[in-house]
């Protein structure tokens, strides 16, 4: 049943690769259209000089203003959009381009896709504006209209290029990223960062008292964007302190669940340890011997679980091998797999991948990813596991399956407490082992298509 190198699964799991490699080539093409529509402008119109200390200044701005987040419903936005739009207005295509790679230095400690991804799209719809901006300069200046216009297009042209990029990178469609991102109050803070940097374009004039004036409308668009956010927060904080009363009513019943399921369990393992293995051939041996495995694993769980909600970590003494952890789990998947004549694959690291973590609850993560995917296969399907080691040093494996994957407006509840697709499904099973690889200090992620789908858990490694 287990069978190595399933060249339809193994192409499930190189989908991730694929897809970074069409994201960077997505930058490539952006920083090459880039260079040349500056090459071209250079080269076709008259070049008109900025002041070094106002570009210098906007520099400085986009930096410090991406390193301040405002807080969301969907997350964070930081405020470098007012910069950004200032220098579309203000500066010739090269000085604009140059501010906009300005914009991935404060991303680099979060990786290098962040760190390129940031920088080229910024300086591609940059230059793009300040391209729209210089046809309709009149004796050096814009007027109010031409302003406006460069405004909405560095913003519709940020928007949809990073909307494409993400889609590249994620497999995410565009419409749910659009759908799932660009709220309303997306739009509400942009539109103050477009009114801030307006108003700026008109102060910043070289003075001393311009830099003062465009520090001061800086400061208040942070001020009044935070405010007007946090107000949308507490409303969403207000909602989910309700929702939180109505988990601690499940979470009682949960304990009551769990105490009968730990009474029903003792039971079989007991019926369990009466039958003499000596008595049965190795297959049935070994089935049995697999069963009271599962079922003693199955108690030590539920004891933790009638403790709380969220499993405790138990580390091991000793650095746990993952190679072996993911086999036995397999190994505990057969029967499952078997009764839908799923094919199971396996391709294990070549070297040692130890990390530091709790054997039992690990494997329940592994096993649950595994069964999932099982359930998700078609019949004679194929369901692969894969351990490694990253560039970085963290270790990780995951499980491809080659089912329908999950929807976009789906994938975004797939950690969420008893969100299921499955007619008898209970919704807690990715919902723990998120929990339970957040406390190992790793991320589990989801990536697939229409093609299957591939959920991927990272850890840090063993540094004992």
């Amino acid at each position: 049943m287990i069978r190595r190198n399933l060249r339809d699964a193994a192409q499930l799991n190189n989908m991730p690769a694929l897809r970074r490699g069409l994201s960077y080539l997505y930058l490539g093409v952006f920083a090459i259209g880039t260079l040349v529509a500056n090459f071209v402008w250079r080269q076709q119109a008259v070049s008109r000089s900025d002041n070094f200390f106002e570009v210098l200044y906007l520099v400085l701005a986009v930096i410090v203003l991406s390193s301040i987040d405002v807080r969301i419903e969907r997350g964070r936005l930081n405020l470098a959009s007012i910069a950004l739009g200032t220098a579309a207005i203000l500066l010739n295509p090269v000085d604009a381009t140059l501010v906009g790679l300005s914009l991935g230095i404060s991303m680099a400690r979060r990786g290098l896709w962040p760190l390129l991804g940031n920088s080229v799209m910024a300086a591609a719809y940059e230059c793009l504006s300040a391209l729209i901006a210089t046809n309709f300069r009149v004796s050096g200046a814009l007027t109010l209209g031409p302003r406006i216009l460069v405004l909405i297009a560095v913003n519709i042209a940020g928007w949809v290029l990073i909307a494409l990029g993400l889609s590249l990178r994620t497999g995410e469609s565009i419409l749910s990223i659009v759908r799932h991102n660009f709220t309303p109050p997306f739009y509400a803070a942009y539109a103050y960062f477009a009114l801030a940097a307006l108003l700026t374009s008109y102060v910043l004039d070289g003075s001393l008292l311009g830099y003062l004036l465009a520090t001061i409308v800086f400061v208040l668009a942070l001020a009044l964007t935070d405010t007007i956010a946090g107000r949308r927060v507490r409303r969403v904080l207000e909602s989910e302190l309700s929702d939180a009363d109505r988990h601690l009513f499940h979470s009682r019943a949960v304990e009551g669940v769990v105490h009968n399921l730990r009474n029903h369990m003792a039971t079989a393992i007991g019926y369990l340890k009466e039958i003499d293995p000596r008595r049965l051939d190795p297959i049935d041996r070994e089935a049995i011997e697999t069963a009271t495995a599962a079922a003693n694993d199955a108690v030590t769980v539920l004891r933790t679980l009638s403790q709380g909600a969220t499993p405790r970590v138990s580390y091991a003494a000793e650095p746990i091998e993952l190679n072996e952890l993911v086999s036995r789990a397999l190994g505990m998947a057969r029967p499952r797999a078997r009764s839908k004549e799923v094919e199971l694959g396996l391709r294990e690291s070549p070297e040692a991948v130890k990390v530091r973590a709790d054997p039992l609850l690990l494997r329940e993560v592994i096993t649950n990813l595994i069964n999932n995917a099982i359930d998700a296969a078609p019949a004679h399907g194929h369901v692969e596991l894969t351990t490694g080691r990253r560039n970085n040093g963290w270790l990780f494996f995951s499980v491809a399956d080659n089912g329908p994957g999950v929807s976009d407006d789906n994938r975004h509840h797939l950690f969420e407490p008893h969100f299921t697709t499955k007619e008898t499904g209970t919704g807690l099973g990715l919902f723990m082992s998120y929990g339970i690889v957040r406390e190992h200090q790793g991320q589990l992620t989801y990536n697939g298509s229409s093609r299957g789908a591939v959920f991927t858990v990272t850890l840090p490694p063993f540094t004992g």
